[in-house]
């Protein structure tokens, strides 16, 4: 088969400030690469936990370790989407990142299965999330930058389709080697069974493969071009897409101040009240601080009039956002907080819930993690059939209201863990979870797309992401704690908090304005 290597560009039929409308098959050509990079979430969301246990992680660690994940996201995704906006070579604006993320996460899925040791799981887990995060951030914002407005909703459903199919697969990829390749799904203690191995490698080629579909079929417009766009969809941006200005040195450093202070006492009384707490409450304590030192150094940056780096156009835009924007971060955040607990706590909740055993060289507890991985896999094909329901719903009502629906079935799915008690019928619930995840990967996004400025739409992208990633690091703070401390050593109430959390969501979608197309 020959790659077309279609180039977008402005035809004489075309006002040259015009964004001209891409065909079916190019918008299907640049979203490809979603599905190695799904593959490699997949894989890492349904097996890491087993991986972590298998190397001998408990209950009480487990979220310690999987912050790893969602740090590396905030951390990485700003910094990408302002390179991103800033960068044009041979490769374009955003293939460069897709092509050396891939690269580097491709590497890491062969290695992370054959982890020696706990630490060394644990430190593999930041190298590819932040991979694998260098490679997505660029996506969202290619849909902005190559896709008119009324093409937009279609790229980012294809991108959720990419998502949806690859996390069939990916999730199930240890089920199907153990059933229908018989391959072995036990190992001795602190082995990685040999099926899990199987489906990392097979991750990290068709990772690469994909993704390099995308660069390699796909041209990127030139800067000069998008300049000439973005000067005609301007006037069709909603007024509170226009940067309120710049924040003052002073409440950077007021701010700072305050929120250091908040840092520091909680850590001294969490220190001083260890036995009855829990060492993950420092990590919520020392985001506060980081937060508070962040302020602070842009406070400095900002008093000696140093405002053109991407550390202070980041930390100016994310306290200027456009009032839509700032409604979809609640949304966001007590959306993403159920996910956090659902992949990390679901392993340990069936396994001990449903299948009463802790044991992980037993047979009957990798049924049931194999069983987890067909459950994700559940919701993700349940996704799939969501993202065809969806616009139906949305013709019915509005944006809105079709995502309120979808959130409260996937909250009432979350808690319904607690109250179903055999493994096959948890399927049910995983279908109503499908519904969720294919609104949160798509409806948000069309409502924020009107909201963000063109120019800066990977930083955007990049700073909306903080929404989905400060979630899972509350979640990773208090969840631990909470399992231990509350309830009794019983992950399930993880997934039973993160169903309430996702009612709310629902409720706070109400108070989003729709956007504007035209």
């Amino acid at each position: 088969m020959t790659i077309k290597n279609e180039t977008p560009s402005v035809t004489s039929t075309v006002t040259p400030a015009m964004k001209p409308s891409l065909s079916f098959w190019q918008i299907w050509n640049m979203c490809f690469g979603f599905i190695g990079i799904q593959f490699g979430f997949a894989l890492q969301n349904a097996n890491v936990s087993r991986i972590f246990q298998t190397l001998g992680a408990d209950y009480s660690n487990m979220a310690i370790l999987w912050v790893a994940a969602p740090i590396t996201g905030l951390v990485v995704q700003p910094i990408i989407g302002y390179l991103g906006d800033n960068t044009w070579n041979k490769l374009g604006r955003r293939r460069p990142y897709f092509l050396y993320g891939a690269i580097a996460a491709s590497l890491s899925l062969f290695i992370m299965p054959n982890s020696p040791t706990l630490w060394v799981a644990a430190g593999m887990l930041w190298i590819m999330d932040a991979s694998i995060n260098i490679s997505m951030e660029p996506f969202r914002a290619f849909v902005g930058d190559m896709l008119p407005r009324k093409q937009r909703p279609l790229g980012y459903a294809l991108q959720s389709f990419f998502i949806a199919v690859a996390s069939v697969v990916a999730s199930s990829l240890p089920w199907m080697m153990t059933n229908w390749f018989d391959v072995s799904n036990t190992a001795a203690a602190g082995e990685v069974p040999e099926s899990v191995k199987i489906a990392f490698y097979a991750g990290g080629v068709v990772f690469l493969i994909a993704v390099l579909w995308t660069v390699v079929s796909t041209r990127e417009y030139s800067p000069e071009q998008l300049e000439a766009f973005e000067k005609a969809e301007t006037q069709l941006d909603d007024q509170d897409s226009e940067l309120a200005g710049t924040r003052s040195s002073e409440a950077y450093i007021r701010g700072g101040l305050i929120w250091l202070v908040i840092g520091v006492v909680a850590s001294l009384l969490i220190h001083f009240n260890i036995e009855r707490l829990d060492n993950s409450l420092f990590i919520l304590s020392g985001g506060f601080i980081a937060f508070g030192v962040c302020q602070l150094i842009a406070g400095g940056l900002s008093a000696k009039n140093h405002l053109e780096n991407g550390f202070s156009q980041v930390m100016n835009d994310l306290f200027h956002m456009p009032e839509t924007m700032k409604k979809l971060a609640f949304v966001q955040f007590f959306s993403w907080f159920p996910f956090f607990g659902m992949w990390t706590y679901t392993t340990s909740a069936i396994t001990s819930y449903h299948y009463q055993t802790d044991d992980t060289t037993s047979a009957l507890y990798n049924q049931g993690a194999d069983w987890v991985g067909v459950l994700f896999s559940t919701y993700n094909l349940a996704s799939v059939v969501a993202a065809i329901i969806i616009p139906l719903v949305v013709r019915w009502f509005n944006l809105r209201i079709a995502h309120m629906i979808n959130l409260t079935l996937g909250g009432l799915g979350f808690i319904a863990f607690l109250l179903i008690k055999q493994p096959s019928m948890l399927i049910y619930p995983m279908i109503a979870i499908g519904f969720a995840w294919a609104s949160i990967l798509s409806v948000p996004y069309a409502l924020l797309s009107n909201a963000v400025p063109i120019k800066k739409m990977g930083l955007f992208m990049g700073i909306f992401n903080f929404f989905i990633v400060l979630p899972q690091i509350l979640a990773a703070s208090i969840l631990g704690f909470l399992i231990t401390k509350v309830f009794d050593n019983q992950p399930i109430y993880a997934l039973v908090i993160g169903g309430f959390s996702m009612l709310l969501a629902g409720i706070l979608t109400l108070r989003v304005k729709e956007p504007v197309i035209e």
